[in-house]
């Protein structure tokens, strides 16, 4: 990465929600790459690659967008392994708030995307425990869709208006 863009992370990051944005869909994001990174006690930088991968695809190659997912996740995949104030149960905690808050964020949740951390996994006991994640996720992704269906439809019309207008 460009030290432009580290210097513009790090002032980022004390700063996010006002700068970035979207700046709540991608932290969003980053904690559910977060919570199957975590799982792994063995990730490595591949987790990271594919999660620049996969944001690049979110974003149309916005490189710098991308990147920012991948050190937004990897800021809380360091506060779960580091017991930082985070931990897997309260992420999951944490992801589950937000979609009650705002439930068009399960729209956001792409199980396939997710699946493609499995690869990274060697062990038998953590690819279980990240498919046990898997379908929590897709679980709690059908529901919010459906008990929310019509939130969801209010707040898009609302979201679009605010960019037509």
């Amino acid at each position: 990465m460009r030290l432009s863009f580290r210097l513009k992370h790090h002032f980022f990051s004390a700063f996010r929600e006002f700068f970035v944005h979207h700046h709540g869909s991608l932290e969003f994001r980053a904690k559910v790459f977060a919570l199957l990174i975590a799982a792994n006690k063995d990730s490595n930088a591949q987790s990271y690659i594919l999660v620049k991968e996969i944001g690049l695809d979110i974003y149309k190659n916005d490189t710098e967008r991308a990147d920012l997912l991948m050190l937004t996740t990897k800021e809380k995949v360091n506060k779960v392994k580091e017991d930082n104030g985070l931990d897997i149960d309260r992420l999951v905690s944490n992801i589950q708030k937000e979609l009650r808050i705002i439930p068009r964020f399960a729209k956001k949740i792409d199980i396939d995307a997710l699946k493609k951390f499995l690869s990274l996994s060697y062990d038998e006991d953590t690819i279980s425990y990240q498919k046990n994640i898997l379908e929590f996720l897709e679980k709690l992704k059908e529901e919010t869709l459906t008990k929310k269906k019509k939130q969801i439809a209010k707040d898009e019309k609302r979201f679009r208006s605010q960019f037509i207008s």
